[in-house]
């Protein structure tokens, strides 16, 4: 469907939305003379515009109409209603500029705290945070923002959304070898989760991850903490992972390579191993005797 039209008259909307903007003043001066009316009315302008450059996938024109339809509604204290326009000029720039989609949700996210409202701030933080994984491969910047959103979640008494949030800080932290960091959190949602009926079964996966991130930093480490977690959670002991963790240590005291290789194979016949574990893993294997292999 050809949408050329609306990009035209979206931009005869922009043009007639700015000279009422113009016309109207300044905020204060225009007070007595339907100066505010006028503003309001121009934000509608600038909005419909927004939907028009949307229809006409010309991103960058939506994300900037929303924007000014933002910034319309602070100057009249509408601190609702200009989140809501930043996070749809947010949402349009996604699909071209992620550096600018990103100022205009904190902008949303620096109206909504003021606000109080954390739960909505702590969304945006993760679409961030999403941003920064997939558009901007800086995962650095996405780890700090999925912490944040965990924090406000967590403030909220959100603690399932707080441990997704902290779950992904953990993988983040053990790629890059923050093996301290993503053992703390995966201690502290196992504990989390291990006494509750619904998602205790999810515990016995975090003490697995746990433990190897002990692993990689020292043999001992990880015996200990295996025994750890099967105190704290005795269904760990039962578990396949717990099983194989045992067969790696024994085979990482060994120096047994091969011993360690087939104890992989074994468990991975039955429940798959993602990339996540796997490079885990050939960290550990990498350790016996300076092995360069892989794990199948």
């Amino acid at each position: 469907m050809d949408n050329s039209g609306k990009e035209k008259e979206a931009i005869q909307l922009m043009a007639d939305a700015d000279k009422k903007v113009k016309s109207s003043g300044s905020f204060l001066g225009g007070m007595f003379g339907g100066g505010p009316q006028k503003v309001e009315e121009a934000c509608e302008m600038y909005c419909r515009a927004a939907n028009m450059f949307k229809m006409a996938k010309n991103w960058s024109a939506a994300g900037s109409a929303f924007c000014k339809a933002a910034r319309l509604h602070m100057q009249l204290q509408n601190k609702h209603d200009c989140a809501t326009s930043f996070i749809d000029a947010g949402n349009a720039y996604k699909k071209s500029d992620p550096n600018e989609a990103i100022k205009c949700l904190n902008a949303a996210i620096d109206i909504y705290t003021d606000m109080g409202r954390f739960t909505i701030a702590a969304k945006h933080h993760i679409n961030i945070a999403e941003i920064y994984e997939s558009e901007l491969v800086d995962i650095e910047k996405a780890i700090a923002h999925y912490e944040q959103a965990a924090d406000y979640y967590k403030g909220e008494e959100s603690n399932s959304s707080a441990n997704k949030c902290l779950l992904k800080v953990g993988g983040y932290c053990a790629q890059l070898e923050q093996y301290q960091r993503a053992i703390e959190i995966y201690e502290q949602v196992g504990a989390n989760t291990m006494d509750n009926p619904l998602l205790k079964y999810s515990a016995k996966e975090y003490f697995f991850k746990a433990s190897l991130c002990h692993f990689i930093v020292d043999e001992l480490n990880a015996r200990i903490a295996v025994e750890k977690y099967e105190e704290m959670f005795p269904a760990f002991s039962d578990s396949r992972e717990c099983k194989l963790l045992k067969k790696l240590l024994d085979a990482h005291e060994e120096q047994n390579c091969e011993a360690f290789t087939e104890a992989v194979k074994e468990f991975d016949s039955i429940s798959r191993l993602d990339q996540w574990h796997t490079t885990l893993l050939l960290r550990i294997k990498k350790t016996i005797q300076g092995d360069e292999g892989d794990l199948k």
